[in-house]
């Protein structure tokens, strides 16, 4: 058995350098107020979300992965915008490619 990541939340490098290409351009801001968290701070809150099971507005702003309806706004603005079906698609490729030339799979 593999090494269990103790903060199965935090998105990789690697697993970064696929989500973000996929990630449509952040609207301009129509007013002043707190900087936009960086998108690679939100799939980290929104898999915290995911994985605790706890409620969006009680995501702990400590964690530093912005509030919970910032969260959840990305969350939806990203399937809105298709990225999660593209995830899975470009996932699905790589684990193809993968088990096609070590000689595994079938």
């Amino acid at each position: 058995m593999g090494k269990r990541q103790s903060r199965p939340w935090i998105v990789s490098d690697e697993l970064w350098s696929l989500i973000e290409p996929l990630l449509p351009e952040p609207p301009l801001k129509q007013v002043q107020g707190r900087p936009r968290v960086p998108d690679r701070q939100a799939p980290c809150g929104i898999l915290f979300v995911l994985h605790t099971g706890i409620q969006w507005e009680y995501l702990p702003q400590e964690l530093g992965f912005g509030s919970g309806m910032t969260c959840w706004r990305r969350l939806a603005a990203w399937n809105e915008a298709g990225v999660w079906d593209q995830l899975h698609m470009v996932l699905l490729n790589k684990l193809c490619r993968r088990t096609s030339w070590t000689g595994r799979g079938r």
